[in-house]
């Protein structure tokens, strides 16, 4: 599959220089951002493969490394929601593309529901998985401990051969996985951003706020969330989709954030994603 992907670099409107990607044939389906990617090395993990294979299939599939993070400038001067929602901007623009659907996926989520609000004309579709509306320091005081605790954590931890701090987010994000899948993650985690950069993307995420842009969407959305996720409650996905007017809600049966190949959900998730594409 690799020699089939176009990697290009374009800038942010800061200067950040972003790697994004094209794959696949078909109309075009962009990915927002999200958690720790790499564009080479997904492409060969048993964590995104699977995903990669499955939208480039029907699909030119345009996805892009995040700033700080995989292929991009790694050490930004600014990690923000307000760049992130830059960056998208700036690799839709430099894809050329018109009109076309959108797919967040956690925190990526909030980046896509961002863009649709403010370019409602240039998005067909909206697809949200295991997203949120409100990060974890707007939540609860525990929300809010856990997460500055992580950060510390990471700060310290990361880059250690010692590789327990990415093992947490492995059980969080997908406790069924298999070893492989596990050690997969945890040297995917490592090659794509430093601990200063884990750090900085995490405590960004816990500061997202989207809560009054969800009744400004005219997109139609489709949500869909696992009950079983650890790492972003059933009920923020149902927040979600309850604030986007008209938005169409899937429950997963599913303890995974990320969806793995061997879930019986993940088929699923294909079917209902390109049957929404498709309507």
């Amino acid at each position: 599959m690799g020699d089939r992907q176009t990697l290009r670099f374009c800038t942010s409107e800061d200067g950040t220089r972003l790697a994004y990607a094209a794959i696949g044939a078909g109309p075009p389906l962009v990915k927002s951002a999200n958690w720790l990617s790499h564009l080479e090395f997904d492409l060969r993990t048993p964590i995104w493969r699977h995903w990669i294979e499955a939208f480039a299939r029907r699909h030119t599939y345009v996805r892009y490394d995040t700033r700080g993070c995989g292929l991009s400038d790694r050490n930004p001067q600014e990690i923000s929601f307000e760049s992130w929602v830059a960056d998208l901007e700036a690799v839709v623009d430099a894809s050329g593309l018109d009109r076309f659907p959108l797919l967040g996926i956690s925190q990526g989520g909030a980046i896509a529901t961002a863009y649709a609000v403010r370019h409602p004309e240039r998005i067909s579709h909206l697809v949200l998985y295991g997203g949120f509306a409100l990060g974890a320091l707007h939540r609860t005081a525990e929300d809010r401990e856990r997460r500055n605790a992580m950060v510390t954590l990471m700060r310290l931890e990361w880059g250690a051969d010692n590789p327990s701090i990415r093992q947490m987010f492995a059980a969080r994000l997908m406790p069924d996985a298999t070893k492989e899948q596990v050690e997969s993650f945890n040297d995917l985690q490592r090659k794509t951003t430093s601990a200063e950069g884990a750090a900085r993307y995490y405590e960004t995420t816990g500061g997202i706020d989207v809560i009054g842009l969800l009744a400004q969407v005219k997109t139609p959305t489709l949500v869909i969330h696992a009950r079983g996720d650890a790492q972003v409650s059933f009920d923020l996905g149902r927040q979600l989709a309850a604030g986007i007017p008209g938005a169409r809600f899937v429950a997963l049966q599913s303890n995974n954030h990320i969806l793995l190949e061997q879930d019986p959900a993940t088929q699923r998730y294909f079917e209902e994603v390109g049957l929404f594409l498709a309507s």
